[in-house]
């Protein structure tokens, strides 16, 4: 998915500036930061940009959600109203993707967050994005599951259904075509 190479002109220019447009479309997301705060962050760490490349790409509409206190790093977190769409389909992680036998999904949510140089958001993280927007009320999302959890074989998923934000478990190796994963990445 992600390459290590860097993004073209022509992508670099296209993907800032659909940020600034969302950056500045949704400001309840990242009050006190400026566009110009955030743009100097992201030219410090060229690598970002072809990690938010392929979140936007993947249809997750990255938005910057939070800024850590003392070392500065912001956090973009994927804010596509439903689970994205490039990215559903999957089953938990690399191991469940090769357990299954038999209609193996195309690859698997850990697997494809790693690739594109993100991670899966905690239970935390996805109830806390749901305090900017109603989120997966078609859709769920796998989420980063507890290594007890993991062992037994189970994973974690979560969805906004009737108003609430609901924590929900099933085999790792299962797949879903409603079901995603959402990204974060520290910049």
């Amino acid at each position: 998915m992600a390459k290590a190479s860097s993004l073209n002109a022509k992508e670099r220019q296209a993907l800032l500036e659909t940020l600034a447009a969302r950056f500045a479309d949704n400001p309840a997301r990242h009050p006190g930061l400026t566009w110009t705060k955030v743009l100097a962050r992201l030219e410090s760490t060229p690598v970002s940009l072809r990690s938010l490349h392929e979140m936007e790409q993947t249809g997750g509409e990255p938005d910057v959600v939070g800024r850590a206190a003392k070392s500065g790093a912001l956090t973009f977190i994927d804010c596509s109203a439903e689970s994205p769409n490039g990215r559903r389909s999957v089953c938990y992680d690399p191991a469940a993707l090769a357990s299954r036998k038999e209609h193996k999904p195309k690859s698997s949510a850990v697997g494809m967050a790693t690739a594109m140089g993100a991670q899966l958001l905690d239970e935390a993280e996805y109830r806390k994005l749901q305090e900017f927007g109603e989120f997966d009320q078609k859709t769920s999302s796998w989420i980063l599951t507890p290594d007890p959890i993991r062992r037994l074989g189970g994973a974690l998923f979560c969805d906004r259904r009737y108003g609430v934000i609901f924590t929900y478990h099933n085999g790792a190796e299962s797949y879903y075509a409603a079901r995603g994963f959402r990204a974060k990445l520290e910049v």
